[in-house]
C-alpha cells in the first residue's frame, strides 16, 4: 500500500534542517521533528525516509496545537535539540544517531522532554525502503511492547510506542506532565537484530562517543562555531577514513535548472580540504582518517585514481534517476557522472593532505609511498586536459596545474634528508609547472586566468597561492586577489566566475568555499580587518542549525544545493584557525 501524498509532510527551506549522523548515515531533520532523509544502512544505500525528495518515509515527533520551532546542537556533537514553545508550555526532542555508528544498523534515539507543562505530541514512523517503494511489512509487536517488521531487505525494531495503532505506519500520541521524558528507538539493520539495549545506556554510549571525537579547538576565531563544523565533519566521516561530501542527493542548486548531483560520495579533493584544515587546528583525528582514505585510493590506482568513491573504496555508480518528485526546484537522482572524469588536481591536494600528515608526525610507509605515486602521476599526466575543480568540460584549467605545483612543493619540503635529490625533482618540477602557467594562462593584467583559452577569473585561483604555488607577495598573486575580490565578489560574498552577461547572483548562488577562500587570502596579505569580514559574513550565511550548503542565495538568505556541504566546513575551520593567528 501507498500511503497518500497528503499524510507526507511539507518539504521546508534547506536552512530549516538539522542533520543527525553517526559515521556511517545521516538524517535529517526539520522543524516540525519530522526525519525525511536516511540512507540504510550505509551513506549511498537507498533511502529510508525519502520525503525530502518526494518519496515515502518519514519519522515524526511533533507536539500538537500551534508552537514556535528553535532548537540547538549541544557542544562539540552532533546531539540535537528540538525546541517547541507550545500553548501549553515548551517542549524538547532530544535526538541523535548512535555513534559511533554500527555499519549494518542504524540506531535513531529520540527523547521528549516535558521542559514546562504538560507536553502532546504525535508519533508517526512511516519507513519504506528503497526510497519509499519498499513498505514496512510482517509488523509484529513483542511481548515487551516492541515492534519488528521488514523493509525491502532490511529488519526494523521500534521501542517506546507500545500502543502505537499499525495503519499505513506506527502511531501513537505520547503525552507528558511537567518534568517528565519519554524514550523512542528505532533500530534498522541489515542483519540480525542483537538483543535490545536500553535508551539510556544507549544515551551514555553516544555521549560519550562524541565527548571523545571533538577537540575545544581554543585558539580559533569563532571557537564554537569552529567546534561545530569539526563534529560536522566527523559525523560525514566514515570508520574507514572517507568522509562523504554531504548526507543528501539532488537537493537543487538552482531551481529547475537541471542541477541536481548526488553527494553521498568520497571525493579525494574535498577530503584533501577536511585533513588541510584539521591540521591547520594542530592534526587531529579527522587528519588521520583523510591520510587513510586517500593514500589507500592511491596505493590501489596510482595515476588513475578517481576524483570520488563511495566511503568503502568502491566506484562511485553510473548517474540514475528515481521516478520521484523530487525536491521542489529539483529533480530525483543518484550516482555521479564524476565516475567518467579526469581531475588533474586531486593529485596535488593529495600531495597536500599527506604533507600536512608528515608534518605532523602522522605519516608511515605506506603514506610515504602514496606520495611518491603521486609525485609521479603529475610528472606523466600534468599536460593531460582535465574537468578541473568545477568539473566543468575538459580543459587544462590553470587551478588544476598550479595546485599540483603547490603539493610537489609542500612534499619536497617535508621530504626526508635520505630523498633529497628526489625532493630537489619536485620542486624543480613545480617551477616548471608554473613557468609554463605562466607562458600560456596569464592574462595581459597580470592575473591568472582560467585556462589558456578562457581568460576569465576563477575564485579558484586564490587557492593556489594559499597552498604554497606562489607567495602571497608574488604579482601574479596579488593581481588575482584583486580582480577576484573586483569581478566575483559582492557585499563579501564570492562567486566562482562569470557564466554569462547576466549578473553573477542571476546564474549562482555565493560559493561559500570561495568565501572563506578569499579571508584567508586577505589575511595572507595582513589585511585582517578585511580578512574578519570576509570570514564574518561567509559565516552567517546558515540557518539555526548552523550548516552550510554549497550555495548561498544572497537576495533570499536561503541555502541551495546538497546539505550539509563537508569542504565548506572545513575552509570555515581552516579560516577559523588561520585568522585565529
Amino acid at each position: 500500500m501507498t500511503s497518500p501524498a497528503a499524510d507526507r509532510p511539507d518539504p521546508h527551506a534547506l536552512r530549516d534542517y538539522a542533520l543527525l549522523a553517526d559515521g556511517e548515515r545521516g538524517a535529517l531533520v526539520g522543524p516540525r521533528g519530522d526525519i525525511v532523509w536516511m540512507c540504510a544502512p550505509a551513506w549511498d544505500d537507498d533511502a529510508v525516509f525519502a520525503a525530502l525528495i518526494g518519496g515515502d518515509g518519514w519519522y515524526g515527533v511533533t507536539p500538537e496545537g500551534p508552537f514556535v520551532w528553535g532548537g540547538y546542537y549541544e557542544q562539540g556533537s552532533l546531539i540535537w535539540r528540538s525546541r517547541w514553545i507550545t500553548t501549553g508550555g515548551v517542549v524538547e526532542c532530544r535526538e541523535a544517531l548512535v555513534h559511533p555508528g554500527d555499519p549494518h544498523r542504524a540506531v535513531v534515539l529520540r527523547r521528549i522532554l516535558a521542559v514546562d507543562g504538560e507536553a502532546r505530541l504525535r508519533v508517526t514512523l512511516n519507513l519504506a525502503a528503497r526510497f519509499g517503494r519498499s513498505r514496512l511489512r510482517d509488523v509484529r509487536r513483542d511481548g515487551q511492547g516492541r515492534w519488528t517488521g521488514r523493509a525491502g531487505d532490511l529488519r526494523v525494531r521500534f521501542s517506546g510506542a507500545p500502543d502505537a495503532r499499525h495503519d499505513d505506519g506506527l502511531h501513537t500520541t505520547v503525552t507528558l506532565e511537567a518534568g517528565q521524558h519519554h524514550d523512542l528507538v528505532l533500530e534498522v539493520s541489515d542483519a540480525p537484530l542483537p538483543a535490545p539495549e536500553t535508551s539510556e545506556a544507549l544515551w551514555r554510549a553516544t555521549e560519550a562517543s562524541w565527548a571523545g571525537c571533538v577537540p575545544d579547538l581554543t585558539g580559533t576565531l569563532s571557537g564554537r562555531d569552529a567546534r561545530h563544523a569539526y563534529a560536522v565533519m566527523a559525523g560525514l566521516t566514515s570508520p574507514a577514513g572517507g568522509t562523504v561530501a554531504a548526507a543528501t542527493t539532488s537537493l537543487p542548486e538552482r531551481a529547475e535548472q537541471g542541477r541536481n548531483y548526488d553527494y553521498r560520495y568520497v571525493w579525494i579533493r574535498d577530503q584533501s580540504f577536511v585533513g588541510q584544515a584539521v591540521a591547520a587546528t594542530g592534526g587531529q583525528r579527522l587528519l588521520d582518517d583523510s591520510v587513510r582514505f586517500v593514500a589507500a585510493r592511491l596505493l590501489e590506482h596510482g595515476p588513475g585514481l578517481a576524483p570520488a568513491y563511495t566511503t568503502t573504496g568502491r566506484a562511485v555508480p553510473d548517474r540514475r534517476t528515481l521516478d520521484l518528485p523530487g525536491y521542489p526546484g529539483g529533480f530525483d537522482v543518484v550516482g555521479n557522472h564524476v565516475n567518467r572524469q579526469f581531475q588533474l588536481d586531486v593529485f596535488g591536494e593529495a600531495l597536500l593532505l599527506l604533507a600536512a600528515g608528515a608534518r605532523h608526525d602522522r605519516l608511515d610507509a605506506d603514506g610515504w609511498r602514496a606520495a611518491l605515486t603521486a609525485a609521479d602521476a603529475i610528472a606523466a599526466r600534468r599536460r593531460d586536459p582535465d574537468a578541473g575543480i568545477w568539473e566543468l568540460h575538459d580543459d587544462h584549467w590553470t587551478h588544476s596545474r598550479l595546485v599540483c605545483a603547490a603539493g610537489l612543493r609542500a612534499i619536497a619540503a617535508v621530504a626526508p634528508r635520505t630523498d633529497a635529490g628526489r625532493a630537489a625533482g619536485w620542486e624543480a618540477l613545480a617551477d616548471t609547472i608554473v613557468s609554463d602557467a605562466s607562458a600560456t594562462c596569464l592574462h595581459p593584467t597580470g592575473r591568472w586566468q582560467r585556462s589558456p583559452t578562457d581568460g576569465g577569473v576563477d575564485a579558484a585561483l586564490l587557492l593556489p597561492a594559499l597552498r604554497g604555488a606562489l607567495t602571497a607577495d608574488d604579482p601574479r598573486t596579488v593581481a588575482t586577489l584583486r580582480a577576484v575580490r573586483a569581478d566575483l565578489g559582492r557585499d563579501h560574498y564570492v562567486y566562482r566566475f562569470r557564466h554569462d552577461q547576466r549578473p553573477l547572483e542571476d546564474a549562482e548562488g555565493a560559493f561559500l568555499l570561495c568565501g572563506f577562500a578569499l579571508a584567508m587570502a586577505e589575511h595572507s596579505r595582513h589585511d585582517d580587518v578585511e580578512a574578519v569580514r570576509w570570514f564574518e559574513r561567509n559565516r552567517a550565511a546558515c540557518g539555526p542549525p548552523g550548516l552550510y550548503a554549497e550555495e548561498f542565495d544572497v537576495a533570499q538568505r536561503q541555502l541551495r544545493g546538497n546539505l550539509p556541504q563537508a569542504f565548506v566546513h572545513a575552509l570555515m575551520l581552516e579560516a577559523a584557525a588561520r585568522l585565529a593567528r
